[in-house]
């Protein structure tokens, strides 16, 4: 279970295990706002699991959760495991990660530049761009918003979660 961390302002700043949700309320230092009806037990308590809690103290959040980082996973994530070139669903062992424009000439790991493809596309397009391999993309690469990541990694918690996250997308 993911717990969403909210600053003393209700903006939300990252996601953290529920047992590191779990010490900052213990500790003071967060507030639960939301909970999941699943409970953990101590020896002389039970608590629900927090689903949102809030941070006592404000804490600049540097617009980090705003600016997805590029990154193996959250590249599969942006393109659901699917080959951007033929449409394939693969799995996390046979999918690999493409440079539309090859490193070897230029080009960099950025977010318009990296999409997941199956091996047989990218040995098919090796060290050439797209239009050389005869290759179409099915959708241009782009950089996700935060927002669009969190719901594909966590669908099943979004709803607890939108109220909070619903105003901050932008």
């Amino acid at each position: 279970m993911r717990t969403l961390v909210l600053n003393a302002a209700y903006e939300p700043i990252h996601l953290v295990t529920w047992e590191k949700a779990m010490c900052l309320v213990v500790t003071a230092k967060a507030e639960i706002v939301a909970e999941y009806d699943e409970v953990v037990r101590s020896v002389t308590q039970i608590y629900k699991l927090p689903s949102v809690v809030r941070l006592k103290r404000f804490v600049r959040s540097f617009r980090r959760t705003m600016n997805s980082r590029c990154t193996r996973r959250n590249i599969l994530l942006r393109d659901r495991l699917t080959c951007q070139y033929c449409g394939d669903r693969m799995n996390h062992q046979n999918v690999t990660i493409d440079h539309v424009k090859p490193r070897c000439r230029g080009g960099t790991t950025v977010w318009d530049n990296v999409v997941a493809a199956c091996h047989s596309c990218n040995r098919r397009k090796a060290d050439m761009t797209p239009d050389e391999a005869g290759l179409r993309l099915m959708k241009i690469p782009r950089r996700p918003s935060w927002i669009d990541l969190l719901e594909e990694s966590h669908r099943e918690l979004i709803n607890s979660w939108l109220p909070f996250i619903i105003n901050k997308a932008g």
